[in-house]
């Protein structure tokens, strides 16, 4: 199957004639127009003229819309020789692919819409290693193409421009393996940075994740710290599963699918409690020295997919409190531990991301 890209940008292109924002504006010479493919020259998808039934031996299937199920979310196509086609209907779109369906060979996805579609389709397989994965419709809801091709080298898919062709040919299929685990990646940022966010972007394309939430539950009548925990549940995929634990070196230890820490931090300050190190005697020193050893070991050897959240604690004021300062110190060096085991680490200001 040979899929010509005649447009790659969302409903009013990228940059959109008249708009102003910061995205449209610094996008520079790229032009992508509205998107658009054609299938072995001979089916066109894009827009609400696109193809149904049979169309030169071509079977297309109109797709539900996950968002809402009334409208087209999108096409399935089978071609002549069985090879297969997911194409969105427009931005926005998450089309509900057919259950118990054979993978995919090509897929475009609307991944600036709604990334974790295409974790969802890996984890029930309609998205393989061998499915050439695409983005459609790039446009203005991402800063810039710099920080798509970010995006895009974790979700480990391809970003297509205007006029491109993708074919299933081994060369293409190649090109866009699966990450090879491990791979650690620790998230840096202050208070209400966008540091969370940015770790759940980076393991939305994930089929297995497993949450790690280190903090404790809330307590009985503190609503707004439930409404926070709640806000955290809501914004991670039903799919994803949940573990409330500090025992992070166990876990890193056995996962081997993608784990999503949130957050160090809470960890530390648990351990610190479980150890007494806030009374800084010797023996606690010890106690807490010997966690924080079994937790960098663990994060060393881990099989897994680790993306882990943690504060920045060296751009505020110096604690006022003898235990706050043992947390920051003990925190900043952690961190430093932590960042210089990890193959990436970030620092999140303001929801703009800096690789370190």
């Amino acid at each position: 199957m040979r899929v010509l890209v005649e447009g790659s940008g969302g409903e009013g292109g990228w940059p959109q004639p008249g708009c102003r924002c910061a995205s449209c504006l610094g996008v520079g010479k790229t032009i992508r127009v509205r998107s658009t493919i054609v299938v072995d020259d001979t089916l066109r998808l894009g827009g609400e003229e696109s193809g149904r039934g049979e169309a030169g031996g071509y079977r297309v299937l109109r797709l539900a819309d996950a968002r809402d199920g009334r409208v087209t979310g999108g096409w399935d196509v089978t071609g002549p020789d069985g090879e297969r086609l997911l194409y969105p209907a427009r931005p926005g779109a998450v089309p509900v692919a057919v259950e118990g369906a054979a993978a995919y060979d090509i897929a475009f996805l609307d991944l600036l819409g709604e990334p974790a579609q295409l974790g969802l389709l890996r984890a029930r397989g309609l998205i393989t290693a061998d499915t050439v994965t695409a983005v459609a419709f790039a446009d203005h809801r991402v800063s810039s193409e710099a920080e798509l091709r970010r995006r895009c080298g974790f979700w480990r898919v391809m970003l297509a421009g205007d006029g491109d062709a993708v074919t299933t040919g081994r060369s293409a299929e190649r090109s866009l393996k699966f990450r090879r685990l491990p791979w650690r990646v620790l998230v840096l940022g202050g208070a209400r940075s966008g540091k969370s966010e940015q770790a759940e972007l980076r393991l939305a394309g994930e089929p297995d994740v497993t949450y790690v939430a280190t903090g404790a539950a809330p307590e009985a009548g503190d609503a707004e710290w439930a409404r926070r925990v709640a806000a955290h549940r809501g914004r991670r995929p039903a799919w994803w599963r949940t573990a409330e634990t500090t025992d992070l070196a166990g876990v890193l230890a056995s996962a081997r699918g993608a784990l999503l820490i949130d957050g160090i931090g809470t960890w530390l300050a648990a351990a610190m409690d479980e150890c007494g190190a806030w009374e800084g005697s010797a023996h606690s020193a010890a106690r807490l020295a010997a966690r924080i050893a079994g937790l960098t070991a663990a994060w060393r050897q881990t099989g897994a997919h680790v993306v882990a959240v943690s504060d920045e604690v060296g751009l505020g004021v110096v604690p006022a409190t003898p235990a706050g300062r043992l947390f920051r110190d003990e925190l900043g060096r952690l961190n430093q531990v932590l960042a210089a085991e990890s193959e990436e680490a970030d620092l999140v200001v303001a929801g703009r991301v800096t690789p370190l």
